[in-house]
């Protein structure tokens, strides 16, 4: 199975549920940009090594307080809640949107999401750009 890395918290929030689309400056061959039906790609959510302190700032106002207040420490974010060099979880691609609704959506491009499972434990693993073959132990 494929891996795509993304900073944290955004991976975090993918595979929790929270975040259904991922940005990207890049499309992906899938619905609409070819007229075959849309299959899902299951793909593991590795995490970048980078904490992206701006975007938890962002995400506050789109994530009920509740949950929010569990990832802060003296009203900062807790960088030990949020794994990095790993990967944490799977998700579905569905599709690659120019356009969205999604409160997530950023564009240009974003790769829509179902189905996410965020693992008790992180898997440690090397990230790359783009898609790449993780070299992780196959999870049954």
């Amino acid at each position: 199975m494929k891996a795509l890395s993304m900073k944290q918290p955004w991976a975090w929030l993918v595979c929790a549920g929270h975040k259904d689309i991922e940005n990207r400056t890049w499309h992906i061959h899938m619905p609409p940009f070819l007229n075959y039906p849309a299959t899902p790609r299951r793909i593991y959510v590795h995490t970048g090594k980078t904490f992206d302190k701006t975007a938890f700032k962002l995400i506050a106002d789109k994530i009920p307080l509740e949950i929010i207040q569990k990832f802060m420490v003296n009203g900062l974010p807790d960088r030990g809640m949020f794994v990095t060099g790993a990967i944490i979880g799977e998700v579905d691609i569905t599709g690659c949107v120019e356009h969205s609704d999604s409160p997530w959506f950023f564009g240009p491009f974003g790769f829509t999401l179902a189905n996410p499972v965020l693992y008790d434990k992180p898997i440690p693993c090397k990230g790359m750009l783009g898609f790449f073959e993780p070299d992780i132990p196959l999870r049954m």
